[in-house]
């Protein structure tokens, strides 16, 4: 298990979708177990992803906890504008 963190001057919208995109249906298949406006939990191979996202001083802020799924989540970050 790990625990990331960024910050992106993405909305918080737009790093809720590209989550979606990249770990959900049509990206790695992670099924959406739970979805707030804030949070976002994916399961699945064995593992899972939870994303927490905040508005924090005019960025959004990321924390992703994630099991079996660490490369991706890494890469995932480090994909963020």
């Amino acid at each position: 298990m790990i625990n990331l963190e960024a910050t992106t001057k993405l909305s918080q919208e737009e790093v809720i979708d590209r989550l979606k995109r990249y770990f959900g249906k049509g990206g790695l298949g992670l099924k959406i177990t739970d979805e707030t406006p804030q949070c976002l939990n994916f399961e699945g191979g064995g593992g899972y992803v939870n994303a927490t996202i905040c508005l924090e001083e005019g960025k959004t802020r990321l924390n992703l906890v994630t099991q079996e799924w660490d490369y991706q989540a890494k890469k995932f970050i480090s994909d963020l504008p």
